[in-house]
């Protein structure tokens, strides 16, 4: 179980930079000179975190759910905006609220395994 959310919360991270990525240079990207500031400001903090998920670190899985509320946010106002935003703000929603909770769940899971090999 705690590899399995391992997994899925580096799948969805990865998901969301791919697909913020994809978002600001190919898919709805805005005007010119804004692509690369955008893409920095929504696509970096997700970098941030990388390493330590990689590592299955708990500290940063904490703070990732944090993070995680910010594109929550961010995909919601695109969703009331007309067109390709609004798909691609669900996609985002999607992918936050998964990321969200399996940072949640890996904690408690990681934990639970952390009080059972300390306890015996």
């Amino acid at each position: 179980m705690r590899r399995a959310l391992h997994n899925l919360m580096v799948a969805t991270l990865l998901g969301l930079i791919i697909l913020l990525t994809a978002w600001m240079t190919w898919l709805a990207p805005p005007p010119g000179s804004l692509v690369a500031p955008l893409l920095l400001l929504l696509a970096g903090p997700l970098l941030v975190p990388l390493r330590g998920l990689l590592h299955g670190r708990r500290y940063t899985a904490a703070w990732t759910s944090l993070l995680a509320l910010f594109y929550f946010a961010h995909g919601v106002a695109a969703m009331g905006t007309p067109g390709a935003a609004r798909t691609l703000g669900a996609i985002e929603v999607a992918l936050s609220l998964t990321l969200f909770v399996s940072c949640l769940l890996y904690i408690r899971v990681s934990r639970q395994s952390v009080q059972d090999t300390s306890s015996t």
